[in-house]
């Protein structure tokens, strides 16, 4: 238990260090800025508000598990993205929702600050404790000697803070030539650990050769040490793998979605605050677009059709009417036209159903902001997978069921990276796949971007 407790306040150290830092980038700024911060209680909720969602963006990337693996490019990425995120939630609420009275040149030298604080955060943090050893944990391990080599490359780059002293092998032989700190066998296990003052012992389980290690683990237990049985999972092609526990069973969860309890939920927030947004800019415009539609032809001005969405989840997507009233009845006569040789998408050039309105709107991608309602009331999302109509879910083999392991999207890779001009489904797919494999709130910004100067820059509508 004590060395369980050693590693959890590992984390809180790098948290408290991370909240110190940030709070001494709010102190800088507000000297540069002649102390006036000080007396403004808006000056301060703003730089908490960053502060509290960097740590949250932190802690959901792994920034503060001990096992993360400490490499300076990749910490650096995770950092910045964590950085990026909660200062773009934090700015459009406070300065474009808020309208609070925070200073630009304030902010802005807190943003800088406080970026840089928290890199040199991290190396202090991680040289305190590296250089002190207070939370060192003296460690053996019971493998080989392949394995014990190993595992100390691994410490050496992640922040758990263990002292590997030797290992032990599992069979019964000494290794001839060993110039690594070879202990003995597991046979001396309570030997080895009295003389070496052992707190934890690493197991090592090999899939392909699973040794019984109850009565080693037990040992331990009656001596009172920390056991950790290090096990080689299955690996499954980019399926990220999580070790946790459900009760008292021991559970590896195999997953390739990276939105985890925490990503849903910044994303929810994103999507609600901007889809609110949305709505309130293009009140006029699509109040425009509802009389033009009505006037130009016979109909209701929103056109529902069910989508599947979710894992399956059938739901009412919401569009300005840019067809005939009978048009979804037509379809089947134009299915010959269609530029999707495999039938899982519908797709042809100068439909006739369009209407006159009908054909501005989808140029200009008016048709689709009711789903900015889709978004806020929870069926999609701003950014995410190609919403499929039922029939076409019909058709689609295992492999093509992932791309409805995330909400469909009103916007999405498939849309920035081709729009109108794929033709082939599998592209779709690929294109899918690859956004729900590497999502982070970051990539979700410049897609929307992209998607903005597609629309009003190179003037080309939705697919």
């Amino acid at each position: 238990m004590r060395g369980s407790h050693r590693h959890a306040n590992i984390n809180i150290a790098y948290m408290c260090f991370d909240v110190l830092f940030g709070i001494l980038a709010y102190i800088i700024a507000s000297i540069i800025d002649d102390g006036k911060s000080f007396s403004n209680i808006d000056y301060l909720l703003v730089c908490a508000s960053s502060i509290l969602l960097i740590i949250v963006f932190n802690k959901n990337r792994r920034l503060y598990d001990t096992t993360l693996f400490f490499y300076i490019d990749r910490w650096l990425n995770y950092l910045t993205k964590s950085f990026i995120s909660a200062n773009l939630f934090v700015t459009i609420l406070a300065f474009y929702v808020g309208h609070c009275g925070v200073a630009y040149k304030f902010y802005i030298i807190f943003l800088i600050s406080e970026y840089i604080l928290l890199i040199a955060s991290a190396f202090f943090t991680r040289w305190v404790l590296r250089r002190t050893k207070v939370y060192a944990v003296r460690t053996l391990l019971v493998g080989t000697k392949s394995d014990y080599e190993k595992v100390i490359r691994f410490l050496q780059h992640n922040s758990m803070s263990a002292e590997v002293i030797g290992y032990i092998s599992e069979g019964t032989t000494y290794p001839e030539g060993d110039d690594t700190p070879f202990l003995g066998t597991i046979d001396d296990l309570e030997d080895v650990v009295h003389k070496n003052s052992i707190d934890q012992v690493f197991f090592m389980q090999h899939r392909k050769k699973p040794v019984n290690l109850e009565k080693h683990v037990e040992l331990c237990m009656e001596l009172g040490l920390v056991a950790r049985v290090l096990v080689h999972p299955y690996r499954i092609g980019r399926a990220h793998s999580v070790i946790c526990s459900i009760g008292t069973y021991p559970a590896v969860t195999y997953h390739n979605v990276v939105l985890n309890v925490y990503a849903k939920a910044a994303k929810r927030v994103f999507d609600v605050a901007l889809s609110i947004f949305g709505i309130i800019v293009f009140a006029i415009p699509m109040l425009i677009t509802a009389i033009a539609i009505k006037i130009d032809s016979k109909g209701p001005v929103i056109f529902k059709q069910k989508r599947v969405g979710l894992n399956g989840r059938h739901f009412k997507m919401y569009k300005f009417r840019s067809m005939v009233q009978d048009a979804e009845a037509k379809k089947k006569e134009l299915m010959a036209k269609n530029k999707v040789a495999s039938g899982l998408m519908f797709k042809m050039d100068d439909d006739p159903r369009i209407t006159k309105v009908g054909k501005f709107i989808r140029k200009t991608s008016i048709d689709e902001l009711p789903q900015f309602f889709n978004v806020l009331f929870g069926s999609m999302s701003l950014v995410g997978t190609r919403p499929p109509t039922v029939d076409e879910v019909a058709q689609y083999d295992t492999r093509h069921w992932r791309r409805l392991s995330i909400k469909p999207g009103i916007t999405g890779m498939w849309q920035t990276s081709g729009r109108s001009e794929i033709t082939d489904f599998e592209e779709v797919v690929a294109l899918d796949k690859e956004y729900i494999d590497n999502w982070s709130m970051w990539l979700d910004v410049k897609i929307l971007f992209k998607t903005v100067f597609q629309v009003f820059v190179k003037r080309k509508g939705a697919c």
